[in-house]
């Protein structure tokens, strides 16, 4: 099986390069702070005591936010970390299910895109949840 033609000039794959690195370097310096104010929050909690049952919910609800928003940043991360390798393979911009070219305009909103609009669009029917049961 041969390789798919890339549409994209060399140009525009470093500057896509480039700004899958930026947001990475963001993205990794936001899930350290956030590591960080969590700790920093933990510690201050044992040391002021529990407080009363709203402070508690209060903490414990900062806490999912926090889990949440690194979970979303790490998720994130992955997907650069799939692209940079898509990079250094030769095969970004190129659909990882049916093999043809993503539109730059895809790639320029979602520079980590690993599927054209077609595919992520039935991979997405496929994997929708039940109106009814959600799952």
């Amino acid at each position: 099986m041969t390789k798919p033609e890339n549409p994209l000039t060399q140009e525009q794959i470093a500057h896509f390069a480039q700004r899958i690195d930026a947001r990475k370097t963001l993205l990794l310096d936001e899930i350290r702070q956030v590591l960080a104010r969590s700790s920093n929050e933990h510690q201050a909690d044992l040391i002021g005591g529990a407080g009363d049952s709203g402070d508690a919910a209060a903490a414990s609800l900062l806490r999912d936010i926090t889990e949440a928003e690194i979970i979303r940043d790490v998720g994130e991360v992955r997907d650069i970390v799939a692209a940079e390798q898509r990079l250094a393979a030769g095969e970004y911009g190129v659909c990882i299910d049916c093999g043809s070219a993503i539109r730059y305009k895809r790639l320029d909103a979602y520079p980590t895109a690993k599927r054209c609009l077609a595919c992520q669009e039935r991979r997405e029917k496929l994997q929708a949840p039940s109106p009814y049961t959600g799952r």
